[in-house]
């Protein structure tokens, strides 16, 4: 046998992994792979939406808000002149009714009788007088014949005088149960609208006994309650405005009336009455809202903001103030509270224009772009807040 020498095995398994040709091209690829893995792509940055106002000097005096609601200035409560059983009803509660319009009637039967009684009486006395009358005449004749004394003429002429008094009576009593007869109608004082009916046909009421309610609608007022330690306040009040439930949006002016000099015994409140224009569109019985700055005091050169502009952070009360486009953080001293709003009195300046809402997911030099195409105005207390609600749910 010839030796070969040693032997070499062409098993697979011995092949190398990676031929020559293959590493070659594989090494510059993973040297890309690398190089691509090193570069970081350029971030932009996030311009934050949010919404803003400016302030504006002078809104820092005190100022508040009570509910109430809307009441006629003047509310009848009618009855009848005489009592009697009623027979007729003509109005239903929230009909509008003329000033003389019939509202209930009364069974006029016995007002008729008696009526007729006072015009038989009426004429027995003028027979009376008649007979009166001639009979002295005709002692006056006599007189002048001396048939008859001067004291008897006289009595002729006192008689004649106490039939006139009879008559006179007669006819006042006349004309006061043709009254009553008249009374057996139940008229509207005022134009207005019945705003309650307290009997029905059938019943018998007694005279001056209320049945019926009227308020007028020329003149309307909003009623509020409020504590004793705002009275005083209250009295130097200006820029009063009233808000209906129904049409928030809308300030409607108002003017104070009344402030009742006595607590209500059951609320311990102050009732107070602000007059409010006779609009066909506000209703009776609205809920509203009075606004009201009372001015003076300590903080009437405070900036006001609403509360969601506040932010706190490490123990320090700040804002964000808008520059440029751009936020920082303005420490600020807090005066007091108002309503739903902060009353500042120092950090900010009038013109500068501050976050109300998203103030949260802001931090300093971050852009922001604010939603409202003009920034507004701190005037309106609660227009501001209800936008800064508006931005914090965007």
């Amino acid at each position: 046998m010839i030796d070969r020498g040693p032997h070499v095995s062409a098993s697979p398994k011995f092949r190398p992994k990676f031929p020559p040709m293959r590493a070659a091209y594989a090494a510059p690829l993973l040297l890309f792979l690398l190089a691509g893995c090193g570069k970081e792509e350029p971030r932009v940055e996030e311009v934050r939406p949010v919404r803003a106002i400016q302030l504006a000097a002078g809104t820092g005096g005190e100022r508040v808000e009570f509910s109430g609601d809307v009441r006629p200035r003047y509310e009848s409560r009618l009855g009848f002149r005489v009592g009697g059983k009623i027979v007729e009803r003509r109005v239903d509660v929230g009909a509008n009714v003329k000033d003389g319009q019939v509202l209930m009637r009364l069974d006029p039967q016995d007002l008729r009788l008696a009526e007729a009684q006072a015009r038989a009486t009426l004429r027995a006395a003028e027979t009376e007088r008649d007979l009166a009358q001639a009979d002295y005449k005709r002692h006056q004749n006599l007189r002048a014949q001396n048939f008859v004394s001067q004291a008897v003429l006289d009595a002729k002429q006192a008689a004649l005088r106490a039939a006139q008094a009879n008559v006179d009576a007669a006819r006042a009593g006349f004309r006061g149960q043709s009254n009553q007869a008249g009374y057996a109608n139940l008229e509207s004082d005022a134009d207005g609208v019945v705003t309650a009916v307290d009997a029905e046909v059938g019943q018998v009421v007694a005279a001056g006994a209320p049945v019926v309610r009227v308020a007028r609608t020329d003149e309307k007022e909003v009623v509020i309650g409020i504590p004793e330690d705002r009275v005083e306040a209250l009295r130097q009040a200006s820029d009063v405005n009233v808000r209906l439930w129904a049409k928030r949006a809308e300030a409607i002016p108002g003017k104070i009336r009344e402030v009742s000099p006595v607590a209500d015994p059951a609320t311990r409140t102050y009732t107070v009455k602000v007059s409010i224009p006779a609009r066909a569109d506000i209703r009776l019985g609205m809920t509203a809202t009075v606004e009201m700055s009372t001015g003076g005091g300590s903080n009437a050169t405070a900036l006001r903001v609403p509360l969601s502009a506040l932010v706190q952070d490490k123990g320090v009360t700040g804002v964000w103030v808008v520059d440029k486009g751009v936020v920082q953080m303005r420490k600020v001293e807090v005066a007091g509270q108002s309503g739903n709003d902060i009353l500042l009195s120092g950090g900010v300046q009038p013109g500068q224009t501050v976050v109300t809402a998203g103030v949260h997911l802001l931090k300093p030099g971050q852009k922001v772009r604010i939603l409202t195409a003009d920034v507004a105005r701190r005037g309106d207390t609660e227009a501001a807040a209800v936008g800064g609600a508006d931005g914090a749910g965007k």
